[in-house]
């Protein structure tokens, strides 16, 4: 595996710093100037840059587990999600944000995992088991105030998936520098979830709530013959 990364570098080399091209040495000299940032999972199934087909520059990314935003706390603590944003924001002046969610996130079946025992247990928490995703994954406990644990279906991950990018949308809007951008009009957010089953992307609609589909499954977008 190793030796395939050294490999894929090799072409990245080759195609981005070969004669013909200038595109790093422009990226180098006048530095980054992404117009987008994503929050997004650091599955790895689930890469920006590859989803979205994009090139050297382009997006500004923080990866962590379940694509969370912590809520603002600008204390002593150590806030690596909260600092990309404050970079983001404040110096490179991105348009955009983006929480990038996804089907089938094991950080999001952690919390549910951890909330159905909580219902088996009479509310009573069972030992940690990880020194740090336990209380990282915590951030997305107001997101599951509407799941119903104690009858739980498959199709309720899902729903948590998406309850998990509104609550991490909301959380951006509380630090005061996002906040003032977007009612300057300077920056716009967006909750958006990777149908990785089928294919597909849908986006969140703050006015009702709702998920909509900005890209149909990856079935419907076949051509007929």
């Amino acid at each position: 595996m190793v030796t395939s990364l050294i490999d894929g570098f090799q072409n990245f080399r080759d195609r981005f710093f070969g004669k013909a091209s200038s595109e790093f040495g422009d990226l180098v000299s006048k530095g980054q100037k992404p117009k987008t940032m994503v929050v997004g999972c650091a599955d790895s199934r689930v890469d920006p840059a590859i989803l979205f087909n994009t090139r050297p520059g382009d997006l500004f990314m923080v990866r962590n587990v379940a694509n969370l935003v912590p809520p603002y706390a600008p204390d002593a603590g150590l806030h690596g999600v909260s600092a990309a944003l404050e970079y983001g924001v404040r110096d490179l002046m991105v348009e955009n944000i983006i929480v990038l969610g996804h089907g089938l996130c094991g950080g999001v079946q952690a919390i549910c995992s951890h909330h159905r025992k909580l219902q088996e247990n009479g509310g009573k928490p069972d030992a940690p088991s990880r020194e740090f995703i336990g209380n990282w994954i915590d951030v997305a406990t107001p997101a599951m105030q509407n799941i119903d644990f104690a009858n739980w279906q498959d199709s309720f991950q899902h729903d948590a998936e998406r309850a998990s990018i509104k609550n991490s949308v909301a959380n951006l809007r509380g630090f005061p520098w996002i906040a003032e951008a977007v009612k300057a009009g300077k920056l716009h957010l967006h909750g958006w979830w990777f149908d990785m089953e089928n294919g597909a992307l849908w986006s969140l609609d703050e006015g009702s709530g709702n998920f909509i589909q900005l890209v149909p499954d990856a079935a419907e977008s076949k051509p007929t013959r």
